[in-house]
């Protein structure tokens, strides 16, 4: 009988394992002409001030189905060199192979990390990140650029470097009339940055989200509920590093952070769209009932806009992650056909402003 337990609870724990590791991969539905690519482009490991070996790292995002990273060791800033003595390329040498045969897509960067201004900015996509310690932050970025990097300004919101307000200051004017600055992280870790989407938006700049993960993901993320790290959605043509390059290029992307993704409206549209199929609209009378399956891993919660008032339907609603819902309308007066007009909150479009939408029937 002993072994009869144990043996069960062997099986039981091994369920449970499978389970939790399978619920770390999310599913986010592709757009019409574009895969969704989840990546993170901003990592530490002890080849700076990250308290991780580099292959953990490779681990962590096959766990959790991304497809690319990037491991972005500071450039000037190393507590562990007395332990750890390579130079900047190192860690992501030693897991190039390891990162091929797991499928991850391993993009080259370092973190140019300078006190405010300019602040800390990732460069990735480099060829050699040894050129850029500099003594002057202008060389970094200057050999950045002549290797053909996509450059972006981290953390603009960090009270440690921004303790009044997130400002804009001059040198980023410099940054980025001079071609130094391609994106900014609109959100990073658990913090989101609306200043910085505006400034994307304005701009033309690439909005970027980040885990900027120092320690092991499972101290920072609760994975057994429903939290996720950071990223960013890139929406490219092919799964490579040549098609995350031009999705970026082109500022196909959209920031996941928490229950909010931060992104263009074109994308974010139809991003929702399709996640969301209606199944079934069923009229009796007066009462229309409209059924829909959420496809994907993402909530969305709506909430009633300007609309038709012979329509009575919901003030709120959040639609669940791999859920089917009916939403239920009534009509004041026999109507052929009618739409239901609602935001979908945590799809930001702009800073304050969720993604209009509606059902029609």
């Amino acid at each position: 009988m002993r072994n009869f337990n144990m043996t069960a609870l062997l099986a039981l724990c091994a369920q449970l394992c499978l389970g939790q590791a399978q619920n770390k991969a999310l599913s986010i539905p592709d757009l019409d002409d574009y895969k969704t690519l989840k990546c993170d482009f901003h990592m530490h490991t002890v080849f700076s001030d990250g308290l991780v070996w580099p292959t953990v790292r490779v681990d962590e995002a096959y766990a959790e189905g991304l497809d690319a990273i990037s491991l972005t060791e500071h450039i000037e800033y190393h507590p562990h060199k007395e332990d750890i003595k390579a130079d900047h390329n190192r860690s992501y040498d030693l897991i190039r192979q390891y990162a091929a045969d797991k499928g991850i897509i391993l993009i080259k960067g370092s973190e140019i990390t300078r006190n405010m201004a300019p602040g800390h900015h990732n460069a990735i996509f480099l060829q050699d990140s040894n050129p850029l310690e500099a003594t002057d932050y202008m060389d970094a970025f200057k050999a950045a650029k002549s290797q053909g990097a996509f450059i972006f300004w981290n953390h603009p919101g960090w009270e440690a470097q921004q303790p009044e307000e997130t400002r804009w200051w001059e040198v980023h004017t410099q940054l980025y009339e001079g071609g130094y600055m391609q994106g900014i992280e609109v959100a990073n870790g658990r913090s989101y940055f609306p200043e910085a989407q505006q400034w994307c938006m304005d701009k033309k700049l690439t909005m970027i989200g980040t885990s900027d993960i120092h320690q092991p993901i499972q101290t920072d993320i609760d994975f057994s509920k429903g939290e996720h790290r950071t990223m960013t959605l890139v929406f490219a043509k092919e799964r490579s590093a040549e098609g995350l390059r031009e999705a970026l290029n082109n500022r196909r992307t959209a920031v996941f952070c928490q229950d909010k993704i931060i992104g263009e409206e074109p994308w974010l549209k139809e991003l929702f769209k399709n996640a969301i199929q209606i199944e079934n609209v069923d009229r009796k009378g007066l009462v229309v009932r409209i059924t829909l399956r959420n496809k994907s891993d993402l909530a969305f919660t709506l909430k009633k806009t300007a609309h038709d008032f012979n329509f009575t339907y919901f003030r709120d609603f959040r639609i669940e992650p791999q859920c089917r819902h009916t939403i239920t309308v009534r009509l004041a007066e026999p109507e052929e056909r009618g739409a239901i007009d609602f935001e979908v909150a945590n799809l930001l479009v702009k800073p304050g402003k969720g993604l209009d939408f509606q059902f029609s029937f």
